[in-house]
């Protein structure tokens, strides 16, 4: 009786092996771009809900409300970097600070994904008047995630309170990047 098996040579296993690897070699950076996309164009809807819910808060309530960078508890950080996350919070007695009985209208969590938001130097807070506006001057937001400096994009908030999308300056795209 003669057997014959089947089955693959080394070669063919090989060949299939390299293959594979060059698949995934091309693969893994488009997916990876691709998710860092998909995380930085969620924090740019969240940003502008919470735009929205502040303003929409402030003109029901006619109280001012605060935005601001959190630390790991609910309280601002005084930090330009957004992107461990941020509260809104209901500013009664207007010291620019969440004492415990001011309500919380929401919270963003910290970014995923590598994504990283800042505003423009000493804007630390965002401040929302019960007539809509936004107080003091524009606010420049930077947002850039691991896609590179190439990548990065401004979102600057009006006094009143529109967010349009622009294109950030050389130096502030590294100082997201890198900083």
């Amino acid at each position: 009786m003669h057997y014959h098996l089947k089955g693959f040579t080394l070669i063919e296993a090989m060949t299939v092996l390299a293959v594979a690897a060059i698949l995934l070699l091309v693969a893994i950076p488009a997916w990876s771009n691709a998710a860092s996309a998909a995380h930085n164009g969620a924090t740019r809807a969240a940003l502008a809900s919470t735009v929205l819910d502040a303003v929409r808060h402030s003109a029901l309530m006619g109280a001012e409300v605060v935005v601001c960078p959190v630390t790991t508890e609910p309280q601002c950080s005084g930090s330009i970097d957004w992107s461990g996350g941020w509260i809104v919070f209901a500013d009664l007695n207007g010291n620019r600070m969440r004492d415990p009985h001011e309500t919380v209208v929401g919270q963003a969590p910290a970014l995923e994904g590598g994504v990283r938001l800042r505003s423009t130097t000493g804007r630390t807070k965002l401040l929302f008047q019960p007539n809509g506006g936004n107080a003091g001057s524009n606010v420049t937001f930077t947002l850039c995630d691991k896609r590179g400096v190439a990548k990065a994009s401004t979102l600057v908030l009006a006094n009143d309170g529109r967010l349009r999308q622009g294109i950030p300056s050389a130096a502030a795209a590294q100082a997201c990047v890198y900083g």
